[in-house]
């Protein structure tokens, strides 16, 4: 299987090709520098130098493959034209974003072109929005009242410490930062500072499970911060909210009232600090030693109509390797098994325990239990 890697010579896409040769696959090497690309490539792989601005020659690169991964950041930016490119080219397209709202604007806005193509589009497949996606529809189907209906509340928390980081993540996070979280309740998205607004004032179950608080309580001003009991740690920790991808993806797949995320408050407060200088003095390559002991964690609640509550987290190491292996194995599933054609959340386009499954064979654990 050939795999087009546009944005091969950054940082996280050298780590899939390289895990792209260690399953056996081919890869095809994508980028707007040609000196760089054969930087990476291995013997006689192609090599293909396409710029965003030149979309046929894009296209044209990506032609013979039949799926494109991209991980060229930050996509608020640069994700586009890349995907309309695959599709032009016939090819199935994930990405390894965590940009919130360019995740909206993808799966609101590009699915009847890649209907019509034939083919399937599948951002935010990177150890935040994968994970979290594909535990939170667990985690829901254990409170509805037919599967993923009747759910009244959602929390989506990344919960990992401060740790290595690369600059692209850093410039990344920059953008999600400037452009605000948004939360959704009712059937909108909306920013979420307006939270209680928007929803009448009244506590988010799933918040009020995890923490004894209302949303109010979360990055509002005036307010503390609320904490959420983390799996293998003692206590609680303090959390904000964040614009994570599960708010602009979940809801695509479970029919809850509200959906909200948050993250650590001392790593919002480092991303708050992510000025241009500051982005810039981010090492492109991390420390490979404080890379591969980082840990990662994503957890879910959820809340029923009833007022049932269950959680659930997925964990491991390496979250830059991890990326890589969710990206692949998703490349994998879309040409091995198929998913429908559009823009699809990573629970909609894969069964999620089958893939949760999957990543245990890469020393990463996950479970769901009543809350």
């Amino acid at each position: 299987m050939r795999v087009a890697i546009h944005g091969a010579s950054g940082f996280t896409g050298r780590l899939t090709v390289a895990e792209v040769r260690r399953r056996g696959f081919t890869p095809v090497l994508v980028g707007r520098s040609e000196e760089r690309l054969r930087s990476v490539a291995d013997g006689a792989e192609a090599v293909r130098v396409a710029g965003l601005d030149e979309p046929g020659a894009l296209a044209d690169a990506f032609r013979d493959c039949p799926v494109v991964i991209n991980c060229a950041g930050p996509f608020t930016v640069l994700g586009e034209p890349v995907i309309r490119a695959a599709i032009a080219a016939g090819a199935h397209y994930l990405d390894t974003t965590g940009e919130q709202h360019y995740l909206r604007r993808v799966l609101d806005g590009l699915g009847e072109e890649a209907v019509r193509a034939g083919v399937t589009v599948v951002p935010a497949m990177a150890d935040d929005g994968g994970p979290g996606d594909l535990i939170a529809h667990l985690v829901a189907e254990r409170v509805g009242s037919a599967g993923v209906d009747g759910v009244d509340g959602v929390l989506v928390a990344d919960l990992r410490r401060p740790g290595a980081a690369s600059r692209g993540t850093a410039r990344s996070m920059g953008e999600v930062f400037e452009q605000g979280a948004l939360a959704y309740t009712d059937g909108q998205w909306h920013p979420a500072e307006l939270e209680s607004e928007v929803d009448g004032g009244g506590a988010d179950p799933a918040l009020a499970a995890a923490s004894g608080a209302g949303p109010a309580s979360i990055g509002a001003s005036g307010a503390g911060p609320a904490s959420i009991a983390v799996p293998g740690e003692d206590g609680e920790v303090p959390v904000a909210v964040f614009a994570l991808p599960g708010v602009v993806t979940i809801p695509r797949h479970v029919r809850a009232r509200r959906v909200r995320s948050a993250i650590r408050t001392e790593v919002a407060a480092m991303f708050s600090a992510l000025t241009p200088d500051v982005v810039e003095s981010v090492p492109e390559i991390p420390d490979e030693a404080a890379r591969l002991a980082s840990r990662w964690l994503m957890l879910a609640e959820a809340t029923g109509e009833d007022g049932k509550r269950a959680r659930g987290w997925v964990t491991g190491l390496d979250p830059y390797g991890m990326t890589a292996v969710i990206a692949v194995e998703g490349a994998r599933r879309l040409v091995a098994d198929g998913a429908p054609a559009g823009a699809l959340t990573p629970a909609q386009a894969f069964d999620p325990a089958s893939f949760l499954d999957h990543l245990t064979t890469h020393g990463v654990t996950w479970q769901v239990t009543p809350a």
